[in-house]
This record gives C-alpha cells, sequence and structure tokens, in this order.
C-alpha cells in the first residue's frame, strides 16, 4: 500500500506561488535584522584584545549578535565569566551612549557614544575603576 500526504495541507503557505517566493520574503528579511559591530568598531576592540593577550590578562573572547544588541565579552579564562563584555546598543544612540563596557557582575564601568573614549577604561590599572 502506497500513502500519500499532501504536504500543502499541514503548511501555512497555500498557494504555489508562496513555495516558491517564500525564500525571497521581503517580510522575513526586515525581522532578521541584527546588530553587529562594524569593521571599524572590531578593529579598535581587538587592537586592546590583542594587547591584552600578549601581557596574559585575556585568554579568549566571543562574539554576540542579537536583535538589539552586539556584545564582545572578554575572558580571563575560557570555562569562566567573562571579565568585561563591550556592548553595543543602538536603541541607546540619543540618550545615554550606545556603547557600554560591563564588569563580570554585570555593573556598568563605562558609557558613551564613541568607542574609542569607552576603550580607554580597559588600558588603564583594574584599580582606577570608578562605578557609574
Amino acid at each position: 500500500m502506497t500513502n500519500i500526504l499532501n504536504i500543502k495541507k499541514y503548511s501555512p503557505l497555500n498557494t504555489k506561488n508562496d513555495w516558491e517566493n517564500s525564500s525571497n520574503s521581503p517580510k522575513k528579511n526586515i525581522q532578521n535584522k541584527i546588530t553587529a559591530f562594524s569593521r571599524e568598531e572590531l578593529n579598535s576592540i581587538l587592537i586592546i584584545y590583542g594587547r591584552k593577550v600578549v601581557s596574559g590578562e585575556w585568554k579568549d573572547y566571543t562574539i554576540d549578535t542579537l536583535n538589539d544588541q552586539a556584545i564582545f565579552s572578554v575572558y580571563r579564562k575560557t570555562n569562566e565569566l567573562p571579565q568585561f563584555s563591550i556592548c553595543k546598543i543602538p536603541k541607546l544612540k540619543n540618550s545615554q551612549g550606545m556603547y557600554q563596557i560591563k564588569s563580570t557582575d554585570g555593573r556598568i564601568l563605562k558609557r558613551g557614544s564613541e568607542l574609542p573614549l569607552v576603550l580607554k577604561i580597559l588600558e588603564k590599572d583594574k584599580s582606577n575603576y570608578r562605578i557609574i
């Protein structure tokens, strides 16, 4: 015996045109926008990261790209919590500045609208951090 299953009956796409155009749907492309770091932003972050790796302070990093923010986290060891997280949150661009540096416990160490100025806190000695 042969059982024939009609896939169209179980799909939200009803017509043949919907099946053909489903991958090119403009609605899907709009919903899939993510926030990411630009090449210039990554270059400035990776310059500091490289210096800290050479000095032995940092060993690993991760980059998370989400719908509302991008996060670059640095680790002292691979299996620990991130030592610092550099966040880019575009919706805060006009109010507080879209770049933030957070510590391990989630406190914001520095925030601003220009990434090179915010990254200067990572070049300083740890004892000079001021929590805001």
